[in-house]
């Protein structure tokens, strides 16, 4: 956590103020509320106050619906973030606004994921998306995109267009780095031909806490009967599944197949 901090920190004053770009989420509404009042008001507005008001609403979420201890290490990576980017010093690389958005957004992809594989998010549309999507049971994508619409238009709107089209570019990498890098949120349908059903079920259960059903089959070839059996897992487990699977039974078949989309009960790991 302490790590995704300073990085998003170093990120937002080494790039993203450089490039005049706009992030995803309530980091965007905070520098955009900055330049609104800088250039209209004449008044500079501290990025921890500004960050830490925008997030008091969805941290209130993150504490009544979501989890205690999740909530308070997002906190800390707030505040960190915050206090960070007012200490430090602006930093220029370079001028090249193709060049920020690109490597800026991969920068913030990565400390990003550092702050989910430490239990925690940066704040803001991310509390929001959790809990929409967990205890409403509806897809947050769309709604979080539309926010983030907003934002960027606002920003075109009073700040020119270019420094809104380069912010898509910049949250579009970060989107795509966070993809790569942290699989739990995202889903694989795996298909197993095995003569050992029951152990490969416990095995997915024992990994994933993730159930199975057991299908009968018949080999097209040798005409004998087969077990196979169906789950969902996360993509996170994928490879330790599938090995352990193989151990199970070397001549298993294992076809994994990514899921886009997901409706029933399937185990996910409780924010506590």
């Amino acid at each position: 956590m302490i790590a995704g901090s300073v990085l998003l920190a170093l990120n937002i004053n080494t790039f993203v103020n450089t490039g005049g770009l706009y992030p995803a989420g309530v980091t965007g509404i905070t520098i955009l509320l900055q330049h609104v009042f800088d250039e209209f008001f004449g008044i500079h507005l501290p990025y921890t106050l500004v960050n830490i008001m925008l997030n008091a609403f969805p941290v209130y979420i993150g504490f009544r619906f979501i989890g205690k201890k999740y909530t308070v290490n997002s906190v800390l990576v707030i505040v960190m973030t915050s206090i960070l980017v007012d200490i430090l010093p602006d930093i220029v690389i370079t001028y090249d606004t193709l060049l920020i958005s690109i490597f800026g957004g991969i920068i913030s992809g990565f400390a990003t994921s550092l702050c989910l594989w430490g239990d925690a998010n940066t704040g803001g549309t991310d509390f929001i998306s959790i809990y929409i999507s967990e205890k409403k049971g509806i897809d947050a994508w769309n709604i979080i995109l539309g926010f983030n619409a907003v934002v960027l238009c606002t920003a075109g709107i009073l700040f020119g267009w270019d420094k809104a089209l380069y912010s898509i570019i910049y949250q579009f990498t970060s989107t795509q780095v966070i993809r790569i890098l942290y699989r739990e949120y995202q889903q694989m349908t795996l298909i197993v031909v095995t003569d050992h059903p029951q152990e490969v079920c416990s095995k997915i259960a024992e990994i994933g806490h993730h159930s199975a059903t057991i299908l009968n089959g018949k080999g097209y070839h040798d005409g004998n009967d087969k077990a196979v059996v169906y789950s969902v897992i996360t993509r996170a487990q994928q490879t330790t599944t599938v090995s352990s699977i193989k151990e199970l039974d070397p001549d298993a078949f294992i076809n994994a197949i990514r899921t886009d989309r997901l409706d029933g009960r399937f185990y996910h790991r409780p924010y506590n």
